[in-house]
Parts: C-alpha cells; sequence; structure tokens
C-alpha cells in the first residue's frame, strides 16, 4: 500500500514539473538554445577558424560537446532550484510534508523532473548543433550515462539551493557566482593541456571539467582525464549530494524554521 501510495506521489510529482516548464516552454526551453546557438556561431565559426584542430579535431567538434553539457547542467540546476522554492513560497511544500509518502519521493520527483528539462534541452541543443559540424558518436553507453549522472547531479543541487533560499535573489547566487565561473572553467573552451602545470593541477579539483571530459569522451573518443577517474567522481558526488538533500528534507532546513 505504501509503495503505490509513493508511486502514484512521484509520478504526481514528476508530471507537474514536467508539464510546468513545457507550459512555458517558449521561456525554458528556446532561450537556451538560441544562446548556445551563439556560441556555436561565435566560438565555433568565427574563433574557431583562427584555433584550427585541438585534440585531434576541429575547434567546432571540440567545443560541441562541453556546450551540449553546459545547456544540460544550467536547465537541470534552474528548474530544481526555480520550482521547489516556489514551493516553499507559496507553502504548498507544507502539504507534500504532510501527506502520507517518504521525503526520498519527494526529492526523488523534483530532482526526475530537473533532468527531463536538462535533458530535453541537451537535446534540442544537440540537433542545432549538427547543423554546424558532424558528431562522431564513439561511446553512446558513456555518453548517455553521464549525461543522466550530471542532469541528476545538477538537479540535486539545485534543490539544496532552494531548501537553503530565503529569497527570490538567493537562488540567483550560486548559480552566478559559483555555477557559471565553474563552468567556464570546466574545460568547455580548450584543453587542460594548454595550462601552466599548476593550472593543470587546479581544474582538477573543478568537479564540471570531469563530467565535460567524461562527456567529450563518449561523443569524441578524447578526454583529459582518465574516464575510469571521471565516471566514479560524478557518481561519488551525486550519492554524497543526494544523501545531504534527503537529510535536509528529513530535518525540515529552511521550511520548517
Amino acid at each position: 500500500m505504501q509503495f503505490q501510495r509513493n508511486l502514484i506521489a512521484f509520478k504526481t510529482i514528476v508530471n507537474k514539473e514536467i508539464r510546468r516548464f513545457m507550459r512555458i516552454w517558449v521561456q525554458t526551453l528556446i532561450p537556451p538554445v538560441i544562446t548556445m546557438g551563439l556560441y556555436f556561431v561565435i566560438f565555433g565559426n568565427l574563433i574557431g577558424s583562427r584555433i584550427g584542430t585541438m585534440g585531434g579535431f576541429n575547434y567546432m567538434q571540440y567545443i560541441i560537446p562541453g556546450l551540449i553539457m553546459m545547456s544540460v547542467i544550467t536547465n537541470s540546476y534552474s528548474n530544481v532550484v526555480s520550482s521547489f522554492y516556489s514551493t516553499k513560497f507559496q507553502r504548498s511544500i507544507e502539504e507534500l510534508l504532510v501527506s502520507p509518502i517518504s521525503n526520498y519521493v519527494i526529492l526523488g520527483g523534483y530532482v526526475v523532473g530537473g533532468m527531463a528539462r536538462g535533458m530535453a534541452v541537451g537535446f534540442i541543443v544537440t540537433l542545432v548543433s549538427l547543423f554546424f559540424s558532424e558528431l562522431p558518436i564513439s561511446n553512446i553507453g558513456i555518453t548517455l550515462l553521464v549525461v543522466i549522472m550530471t542532469s541528476m547531479l545538477f538537479a540535486i543541487c539545485g534543490f539544496i539551493n532552494a531548501v537553503y533560499a530565503r529569497s527570490f535573489d538567493d537562488i540567483s547566487i550560486i548559480p552566478t557566482f559559483v555555477l557559471t565561473p565553474l563552468t567556464y572553467l570546466g574545460g568547455v573552451f580548450y584543453s587542460i593541456d594548454l595550462l601552466p602545470s599548476f593550472w593543470q593541477t587546479v581544474s582538477l579539483i573543478n568537479p564540471i571539467m570531469y563530467m565535460v571530459n567524461a562527456f567529450r569522451y563518449g561523443i569524441l573518443g578524447v578526454s583529459d582525464v582518465d574516464i575510469l577517474i571521471a565516471l566514479p567522481m560524478i557518481g561519488l558526488f551525486t550519492v554524497l549530494l543526494f544523501s545531504y538533500a534527503l537529510w535536509l528534507l528529513n530535518r525540515g532546513v529552511g521550511i520548517r524554521e
């Protein structure tokens, strides 16, 4: 009986989240695609023609995996942080908390909803990228695994941000001052082999670098880091942050205070 209640609740939350961003698809799906398209034109065509090859591929091909991953990261994150904080702000989260469903179901529903938006935008960006360059898929299994794990990780990060947020301004602090810098410094536009040894070592601290390079490996077959290190790192971050987010929800941090 409890399993059926949890399953119905999970489907309901996921359905609500998907309907939420699909209802305003002009605001949630189109702008990220236009932004990535500008990156393809400016960095790939205009600047890339002067750079030449990188990692054995032309510059356009090299940056496409990173730009797809950037769109997945930002949209998975932003969907959950805005949705869950709105639920807190409207006090409708209290109805979920007093209902006879488990907290991990609530967390899982919001995370899957964020993953759906992140992967939807990533898929559309991938289709757009095919107008600019061919994408030889080196390993479809690793490609899909990295997309799923990364979208899950940043959907969880968005949930944690929403838990701590006390105003709508707070939900933009982490994306602006943490997420964006880490993304741009995560090897999206360059290989860390071009950096001095000190900055190569510093780059290894950036978790987004592992995600971008693992995804690039899945598509192009090249990576600045060992794929056998990158995948466990992503998995470890995901498990730790999911456990932390569930602990926050169980304690009622930012909700019952």
